[in-house]
């Protein structure tokens, strides 16, 4: 028997509101299982703890900001949060590879350089990351976490993330025309 799929394009996206039912049911697991919401932030500065305290052992240990990651002698990696930025990030591998859409490219409008595309990615990245340290969490945990338990200051904010990003799309839609 012949298979007459088309096998050599990508596979569709995902329903978007099952992805959500799923996402929402993820959420839900990581409270029963590990008794933690979802986030990423505490994966990045439990890395940089790590690697300060590679490059000056002891050093990480005595600022106020990254010291209760050292507590009881545990090593900041073994935090669940580093295990989930990695099954993050392999579960997309792995998702962008069965559905034949992963690649190395740089997505950027007509008129945008690769290097200020770059640029602008590591800029807004790290206003991100300062904003999540000022904050003492990031935006996938104030959004899925925060909003999952009905706070009102996550919804609150994730209100103003979608106005914002509204308000300066206009600006921004330059880059792909």
């Amino acid at each position: 028997m012949t298979d007459t799929r088309e096998s050599s394009g990508p596979a569709p996206y995902a329903n978007p509101y099952l992805a959500g039912i799923g996402l929402g049911l993820v959420l839900l697991a990581a409270y029963v299982l590990v008794g933690r919401g979802l986030g990423a932030s505490g994966a990045v500065s439990a890395g940089a703890a790590w690697a300060l305290d590679l490059v000056a052992p002891g050093h990480a240990k005595h600022l106020e900001w990254l010291s209760w990651r050292f507590a009881d002698g545990q090593n900041p990696l073994k935090e669940w949060l580093v295990f989930e930025g990695l099954g993050v990030f392999l579960g997309a591998l792995v998702s962008g590879l069965l559905a034949r859409r992963a690649a190395l490219v740089v997505e950027k409008g007509p008129r945008v350089s690769t290097r200020a595309r770059f640029a602008m990615a590591f800029l807004g990245g790290a206003v991100m990351a300062i904003g999540a340290a000022f904050a003492l969490g990031c935006t996938s945990g104030q959004a899925l976490t925060g909003g999952a338990l009905l706070n009102l200051g996550s919804w609150a904010f994730m209100l103003m993330v979608f106005a914002g990003a509204y308000a300066v799309a206009a600006f921004m839609r330059w880059q792909w025309r």
